[in-house]
């Protein structure tokens, strides 16, 4: 069983690779072209082939689930992809004649990162495993990390998007900074296991010196 945060995205490591589909999750806003009438996508977060969405054009927005297709999103009449994570191209074809495009920017995450920031871990009783997530920076929509699952220590660059950290097949979550959840996935199975923060380590001396 699968347990996941509203915002937690799940990406098989194949389709990560392939199609670098994290780099759909985020808010886009651009101009229809021609008119310049605002519209805005939003990728809330991406499981499997399903995509939670939500698309806003002339004032109104439209909330639901997309389908996943290696590197685009269909959404009823709009499919959206992007190349290089950092612009979007829309397409909304109507009536089976018409169609319409419109070029969208992602725009920057909300400033949440220090909350990832440190080391985690945790140990679930329900499942008898335990877990590390150790952030060592962030910057931007990336993040250095050290994740250790199943006794195996991974490092590598993981994706961050608000207050989640996506890493190969595991991911951390935070609402308060202080306590969240790693998930992570081995074989077709997922497992969660509940995490805290450490304090920081202690640099001075704990000799007291004063004569």
């Amino acid at each position: 069983m699968s347990f996941v945060t509203p915002s937690t995205s799940q990406i098989s490591p194949a389709n990560e690779r392939l199609y670098h589909q994290s780099a759909l999750i985020g808010d886009w806003k651009g101009t229809w072209a021609g008119n310049n009438q605002p519209v805005g996508f939003k990728v809330v977060n991406i499981r499997g082939n399903r995509a939670q969405v939500e698309y806003t054009h002339n004032g109104h927005t439209e909330r639901g689930f997309g389908e996943v297709q290696g590197t685009l999103i269909n959404f009823g009449g709009v499919t959206v992809g992007t190349k290089d994570g950092k612009n979007m191209v829309l397409l909304f074809s109507f009536g089976g004649s018409g169609k319409q495009t419109a070029t969208l920017e992602k725009q920057a995450p909300p400033a949440s990162d220090s909350r990832l920031m440190g080391s985690w871990g945790g140990y679930s009783s329900d499942i008898g495993k335990s877990a590390s997530f150790k952030v060592l920076s962030v910057n931007g929509n990336e993040a250095q990390v050290s994740v250790t699952t199943e006794g195996i220590t991974r490092q590598g660059t993981g994706i961050v998007y608000k207050n989640v950290i996506m890493f190969g097949q595991a991911q951390i979550a935070t609402d308060d900074g202080q306590n969240g959840k790693i998930t992570y996935q081995v074989g077709t199975k997922s497992f969660m296991v509940p995490v805290t923060k450490y304090p920081p380590a202690d640099t001075s001396s704990s000799v007291d010196r004063t004569a």
